[in-house]
């Protein structure tokens, strides 16, 4: 899953960066309002850790404004105000948690955890499916339902085949992979891209399923059964 935070103290960005990376989460940084509302409003990320007070565009307005977007990642306000009428403004707009700062590390973690277990207002599943494909998301074991083979997924492979399970029979465009599986900052090449997901097709094959993610042309990719 992929996390942005929009914290315009560079340090307590970075660190919060490196413990949600050590907890398996993709994340992305950034250190003004500016920036973190561009960002946010890509719709690519499933959890938001945001500051209210940013240079340029402040944390309730970017909150407001993905929420006018339909977007719905799960939003972690993170800010030194504790006022209630601050708390409740925030959870008016759309957040769906607050932590004041100071705050401990461990908590910020335990409440991103519980935000994406309960992402949807639904528990996550550890289970992904399609057709006779079955990836277990905590161990990145793709199984064939039918064959009963199964295989390890190494991890960038893992989080393309997650996003084609969750996405299955849509046309993907080559933004979007890059976006979601990347980050928004990439400068990845297409023939890269080609190769893992030549790597993960061979994977499909091995373990004797049907499933395979095709190409479209001038328009992206698709998982099909």
């Amino acid at each position: 899953m992929r996390i942005l935070v929009v914290e315009d103290e560079e340090t307590i960005a970075d660190i919060i960066a490196a413990k949600l990376r050590h907890e398996k989460y993709e994340v992305d940084t950034c250190y003004d309002g500016e920036e973190g509302l561009y960002n946010a409003l890509s719709n690519i990320y499933d959890l938001i850790v945001l500051d209210i007070m940013l240079p340029k565009v402040n944390g309730f307005q970017i909150l407001k404004e993905v929420r006018e977007n339909d977007i719905h990642s799960k939003v972690i306000i993170l800010t030194a105000k504790s006022m209630l009428d601050d708390k409740l403004k925030g959870f008016d707009i759309g957040a769906d948690d607050y932590v004041t700062k100071p705050f401990h590390m461990e908590e910020l973690i335990a409440r991103v955890n519980v935000q994406l277990r309960n992402k949807g207002n639904h528990k996550v599943k550890d289970i992904l499916e399609y057709q006779d494909l079955s990836l277990n998301i905590r161990t990145s074991t793709l199984t064939c339902t039918s064959t009963k083979e199964s295989i390890t997924i190494p991890y960038r492979e893992f989080l393309l085949l997650e996003y084609f399970m969750n996405n299955k029979e849509q046309i993907i465009s080559k933004e979007q992979i890059y976006d979601k599986v990347w980050g928004m900052d990439t400068d990845y090449e297409s023939n890269n891209l080609e190769a893992y997901l030549s790597f993960l097709r061979k994977k499909i094959r091995i373990i004797g399923s049907k499933v395979n993610i095709k190409a479209v042309r001038n328009l992206g990719y698709k998982m099909e059964g």
